[in-house]
């Protein structure tokens, strides 16, 4: 890997003789465009992108290209010996590590143009509970121009992670927030955000951040967001999933989306589906998968296709998380079926790559 320094330098040059690098047809044979991946672990370890390229081989035909934002603490007090590499598997505290914006540029910028082309880089080391976070996302695209052309997956509520991380606590009543969406906004940045509709468990009242959530996205018409895992989690269950008398609980989870993509306020609103923890709640009866296969087609042009995957070791992670969503996707129109695999990919992040190259022409 090339020094820091070198890859600044290179990021430069690049900025300065860089055109739109061609999206790849629609039509080509690759199964789905992975929305939803994660290069380097919670100790930042994985693949180079090189590496990870010949692990997308012909059936991955684009990818987003990020780590994670949150580092594992080894506490020797907490677990001795044993090094943890999951934020599973220690008590010990979780806190932000922004080299790995650093990382991502470094290994995307080592790569031949053509094969950056099937990667779409996006920021992810900033805290969202700090005012200073825009700070970093405009710092970083004016070191690496050229890059990045969203930023996420970052987390607000998120199960057994958020607790854990040093620092205040993220909200979606926090203004830092907002001046990130308001930023990303101005410069044309995706937004891949993972927020939980509720929190571990519950079942008898209206999810706790499903009203917040609503709120934020329609303060920020402009931004386009897409909401990671429809909002579910590890146990973050579907809401109704166990209806009560409770009115908001006798509504789906699969109802509420509905409502939310039909509200013409959120139409910069998108979902992915990502996740084998997500995945199985699709798949957990046939008329689960009818259902959500009917909500596909009727908004074939709201939701992206991820895995969700975690610095691979081989293809067959990313292969065994899209083939979960086999029963789903064979009730879907092939229309449907195409633009959340791939083309709803291709839409969003080319536009997002042609705006903020036209911000980095603009302002650096």
């Amino acid at each position: 890997m090339r020094s820091f320094a070198a890859a600044v330098a290179g990021a430069m040059l690049a900025g300065a003789v860089l055109r739109p690098l061609p999206a790849l047809a629609a039509e080509d044979s690759s199964l789905f465009y992975d929305e939803h991946f994660h290069l380097t672990n919670y100790i930042q370890k994985g693949p180079t992108a090189k590496q990870y390229l010949a692990i997308m081989g012909d059936k991955i035909g684009r990818s987003v290209l990020f780590g994670i934002p949150l580092q594992q603490t080894w506490a020797y007090g907490n677990s001795g010996d044993f090094a943890p590499t999951y934020y599973l598997e220690s008590d010990a505290p979780l806190y932000y590590y922004s080299f790995t914006d650093a990382v991502i540029a470094t290994e995307y910028l080592s790569l031949p143009p053509k094969d950056r082309a099937r990667l779409d880089p996006m920021i992810t080391g900033f805290n969202p509970a700090d005012m200073y976070a825009v700070d970093h996302i405009r710092r970083v695209l004016k070191t690496f121009p050229g890059v990045f052309e969203g930023i996420g997956e970052f987390s607000i509520h998120k199960e057994f992670v958020s607790s854990k991380i040093a620092g205040n606590t993220a909200s979606l009543l926090n203004p830092a927030l907002d001046r990130i969406l308001d930023f990303a906004a101005e410069a044309g940045l995706l937004v891949l955000v993972h927020c939980d509709i509720d929190t571990p468990f519950d079942t008898d009242r209206e999810p706790v951040y499903l009203t917040q959530m609503r709120a934020l996205i329609k303060r920020h018409p402009n931004t386009t967001i897409i909401w990671a895992h429809t909002g579910l989690g590890r146990v973050v269950a579907p809401v109704g999933a166990q209806a009560t008398s409770t009115p908001m609980r006798n509504k789906n989870h699969i109802e509420i989306l509905d409502e939310l993509l039909a509200d013409p306020s959120l139409k910069n609103l998108y979902f992915d589906i990502s996740w084998d923890e997500v995945a199985k709640y699709a798949i957990s009866s046939p008329s689960v998968e009818k259902r959500i296969a009917d909500l596909l087609n009727k908004y074939p042009d709201r939701f992206l296709f991820g895995t969700d995957v975690v610095a691979p070791k081989d293809q067959a992670a990313q292969l065994r998380v899209f083939h979960l969503w086999d029963p789903v996707f064979a009730q879907l129109t092939p229309e449907a079926s195409l633009a959340i695999r791939k083309t709803n990919y291709v839409r969003l992040f080319d536009a997002a790559r042609r705006s903020v190259r036209a911000w980095e022409k603009k302002n650096l």
